[in-house]
């Protein structure tokens, strides 16, 4: 054995026993702090996420510039990482070549790829450093962002593809006539090496072989100290996530408040989030994606949920040496310090004494959150930052009643009136006096039973401009003959503002008390025309043991239509139209088509426009989250940024599909003292009825 052969044999042992011990403590980090948390299930979904997000990048690919340089860098790394271990194989056992083993035609496409990938992420790199170090995104600049650590983790990848191609032309250099047509950038590099000695091409070899093998090491062994500790843990990440299902996505997770010796309901520290939120903060790039399209960030509110993925990492990696008795810890700077309050601090006790709530995530940050998803459905690794959000407010309700004090009266009137405006329950079915619509008592009294409940909500039962929506559905379901009935005065709200408020008491009182009325009459279907109502009773009620099918207006008129049961005015002046997208019709189900539909359907004339930010990328209106009952008091008003969005296409009229779009885009219009009409997709309808 030859001195240098001996040499990186040692390093190699050294530098794997390093990172296999820095993994493991991150592991028992995770497990030994965070609570459990079942993610085995539906492994065939699971891979699907894996290839679909992680190796194909589809999430990330959402930005088409930026997004398609990291993902020429990623689809790099996994090609140049068996070229990598053909370089350590080789350095333990000298002569070795996949060569060796490979068919040639294999052979000669495997070292073209490396070539090519090589050249691919040396040009990702590089202008992924000048975007970094010149333009300087918005999104990347931040309190304490790791800029730094960025521009290290870039150069060293770019200083791996040099060393990689320099290594090939040294290589062809010293053995002319070896370099063949699947190697044609080592090939046409080792030209330019043409006179120089041999001593010196066998230097330049022996270097680059060293460089490019050590600095790997080296990589391998920075990343647990490193914010790219996601190169290690995104897939993972994402195979283990739940936010492009399995399950219901958007579903919070259910609280059994009866569960015996539980002292604790949400959480106020990483010891009471699930081991799942602490890999997701591992899992954190700082890429900012979640931040730039968050609404309260945009409009200036101090909720940033890059920051919330900071700081959990943040106090998770201050607080659990000390959890752990791991007195071998070494330093890591980089993922103790974090965006925004930067605690950190140096003793036991006050490490102790610290929280992730209050030390790391202010009250502020956390009722800022409007719950609209944006941040969960933009992150390219698939993290949750809304789950940690709603435990921290569930904590704050629940364990600490600490609230903003103007979201008290709702939370007394859906307790007392089972909706949150202090609204007589016995004047829930008012909106409908006159247009003979019976309720589900009076229905199986009759001996009857409807094909469909509509359940109307509390928008549509006491809202003056949402009771007209209300109207106008069912003039909808009236013309086309559709058997429906309503619960009236014994519908409850469905208890989501409860829930989203972190009062997950409230939220069981009410959801249970509409589970029993639904099954006492057999409810097998429901039609709504509220999408948390929509999303609430179909995807979260099963958590209770309320199973029905619901189904959205939007989905249900276009179905009418497509069946022709509507008789349509076909004729009208050509309008423009442009249609917010609700985010709990949009990203919690995916529902995006249904309301353009019946609006292309009902209004043959009409050209549908949409604003620079629709569909999934559609800026939330401002009311979900419990925001509704919330002061706005801090930067603009979110419903003033989407409204001057949406009238900025120049559309004649605006169109939703949900009563708290209504509300906000309407405030919006006047705010803007426009007097562009604000029309839900039934009204639309219903002005078409013949």
């Amino acid at each position: 054995m030859t001195i240098g052969r001996g040499v990186f044999i040692f390093v190699v042992v050294v530098a794997l026993a390093f990172f296999s011990y820095n993994a493991q403590r991150l592991v028992r980090y995770m497990r030994t702090i965070g609570r459990p948390d079942d993610r085995s299930d539906n492994p065939a979904t699971r891979i699907r996420n894996l290839f679909l997000i992680g190796f194909g990048q589809t999430k990330i690919l959402r930005d088409p510039v930026a997004g398609s340089l990291h993902a020429s860098v990623f689809w790099g790394f996994v090609v140049l990482t068996i070229g990598t271990a053909e370089i350590i194989i080789s350095g333990l056992f000298p002569g070795f070549s996949y060569a060796m083993i490979l068919p040639a035609p294999i052979y000669a496409l495997y070292t073209l790829s490396q070539e090519l990938f090589a050249l691919l992420v040396l040009a990702a790199v590089t202008v992924l450093l000048y975007r970094r170090i010149v333009v300087k995104p918005a999104r990347l600049q931040g309190d304490k962002v790791h800029s730094g650590d960025a521009i290290l983790i870039l150069s060293m990848i770019g200083a791996l593809m040099v060393s990689l191609l320099s290594l090939g032309a040294f290589e062809f250099a010293l053995h002319p006539g070896t370099g063949t047509v699947f190697q044609p950038i080592s090939l046409a590099l080792s030209h330019a090496l043409t006179g120089l000695p041999t001593w010196g091409l066998e230097a330049g070899r022996a270097t680059s072989w060293w460089f490019h093998a050590l600095l790997i090491l080296i990589f391998l062994n920075y990343l647990p100290y490193s914010k790219h500790l996601h190169v290690l843990t995104s897939l993972p990440n994402t195979y283990l996530s739940n936010t492009s299902g399995p399950g219901v996505k958007g579903a919070m997770s259910y609280m059994d408040l009866e569960a015996e010796g539980v002292e604790q309901f949400g959480a106020s520290d990483v010891t009471q989030l699930g081991w799942k939120n602490l890999l997701d903060s591992y899992s954190c790039t700082e890429c900012g994606r979640c931040t730039a399209v968050c609404p309260a960030h945009i409009t200036g509110k101090l909720l940033s949920p890059r920051k919330i993925m900071i700081n959990t990492r943040q106090r998770l990696m201050e607080l659990a040496p000390l959890a752990t008795g791991d007195f071998g810890e070494f330093e890591h700077p980089q993922l103790v310090a974090g965006e925004g309050g930067d605690a950190g601090d140096a003793t036991v006790t006050a490490t102790l004494q610290n929280t992730l709530l209050d030390n790391y995530i202010t009250e502020e940050e956390l009722w800022a959150c409007t719950s609209c998803r944006a941040c969960v459905q933009e992150c390219p690794v698939s993290i949750d930052q809304l789950d940690i959000i709603n435990e921290l407010r569930r904590n704050l309700v629940l364990m600490e009643s600490r609230f903003p004090p103007e979201i008290q009266p709702a939370f007394e009137s859906m307790e007392r009136n089972g909706s949150p405006w202090a609204f007589n329950p016995g004047d829930r079915g008012k909106w409908a006096e006159g247009m003979d619509i019976p309720t589900m008592a009076e229905m199986i009294e009759r001996g009857e039973r409807p094909e469909v409940l509509f359940w109307v909500g509390c928008m549509g039962s006491f809202d003056d401009r949402a009771k007209k929506i209300a109207v106008a559905f069912a003039r909808v379901l009236q013309a086309a003959h559709v058997r429906f009935a309503i619960l009236g005065q014994e519908e409850k709200c469905n208890g989501d503002p409860a829930r989203r408020m972190g009062n997950e008491y409230l939220y069981q009182l009410l959801a249970r008390d509409n589970i029993e009325t639904l099954d006492r009459y057999g409810v097998e279907t429901i039609v709504t025309n509220c999408p948390h109502c929509f999303h609430q009773i179909g995807n979260e009620y099963p958590q209770l043991g309320g199973n029905y099918e619901v189904i959205h207006h939007s989905t249900y008129i276009e179905k009418l239509l497509e069946e022709n049961r509507l008789p349509l005015n076909g004729e009208g002046k050509q309008l423009t139209v442009a249609y917010h997208d609700s985010c709990y019709l949009g990203r919690y189900n995916d529902v995006y088509e249904a309301p353009r539909e019946t609006l292309r359907r009902s209004l043959p004339m009409m050209t549908l426009v949409e604003p620079p930010r629709t569909r999934s990328k559609a800026l939330c209106c401002g009311a979900g989250g419990g925001r509704m009952w919330m002061e706005e008091t801090v930067g603009k008003r979110i419903n003033a940024e989407r409204t001057e969005e949406l009238l900025a296409t120049g559309a004649d009229v605006l169109a939703v599909a949900c009563p708290f779009c209504m509300t906000m885009i309407g405030d919006g219009v006047k705010g803007q003292n426009s007097d562009v009409p604000v029309y839900d997709i039934s009204e639309v309808v219903a002005q078409q009825l013949l």
